[in-house]
């Protein structure tokens, strides 16, 4: 059976001032209800996450900011910053860990900017709502060998596809070099490269 993931609670305590930070990040609100003045739901989804957070009165018994080392995934940590600081946000420099293998509680062991040669996984910023709950963002271009279906490609956004093609026209062109030849057939190289490149799977060369 699956079992997906499909909200995290966040404490907070202002309800409006928390749905505002949030949808001044872009997030999707997909709906705030509430049966009389002691009751509310205010469920938010990040752009191209299959997973939702909600909060809002009565619907945790948590103090307010309690909430730490949530992660949200992207494949341009750069991007990403800039985004969120656009948004209203107060995100931390990009950082990685100095055991490059995950990031330490709190801020210890950060190095700062990206992981050496920008390694899927190991490059990261943080970031807090108005209430103190805590957010990390990761890096990801390259997924695990079996994280992923390797039958099954999916782009959350035009925006991941677009980054997709350009890593595949990138390695395309490293591919070109090597082989000192012209490829007539890159089309078919290149969805080889965004299929392998997610599930994880060894890259064409």
């Amino acid at each position: 059976m699956d079992m997906k993931l499909e909200v995290v609670v966040l404490p907070v305590a202002d309800v409006d001032r928390a749905k505002d930070f949030y949808t001044g990040l872009a997030w999707r609100l997909d709906a705030d209800v509430s049966t009389d003045d002691s009751f509310r739901v205010v469920q938010l989804t990040p752009p191209g996450s299959p997973s939702s957070v909600i909060f809002g009165k009565s619907v945790t018994e948590q103090a307010p900011g309690t909430a730490q080392g949530l992660h949200l995934v992207v494949d341009d940590i750069e991007a990403a910053r800039d985004e969120l600081k656009r948004g209203g946000a107060q995100p931390s420099e990009v950082f990685h860990d100095a055991g490059g293998v995950f990031h330490h509680g709190g801020t210890d062991a950060r190095v700062s900017g990206p992981a050496p040669k920008r390694s899927s996984y190991g490059s990261f910023l943080s970031f807090s709502d108005p209430d103190g709950n805590g957010w990390l963002v990761q890096e990801i271009t390259t997924r695990l060998p079996g994280r992923l279906d390797p039958s099954v490609t999916t782009f959350s956004s035009a925006t991941d596809l677009a980054n997709a093609l350009r890593r595949a026209a990138a390695a395309h062109g490293e591919h070109e070099t090597r082989t000192g030849a012209e490829d007539p057939n890159w089309p078919d190289w290149y969805a080889r490269y965004m299929v392998s490149e997610q599930a994880g799977s060894e890259l064409p060369t």
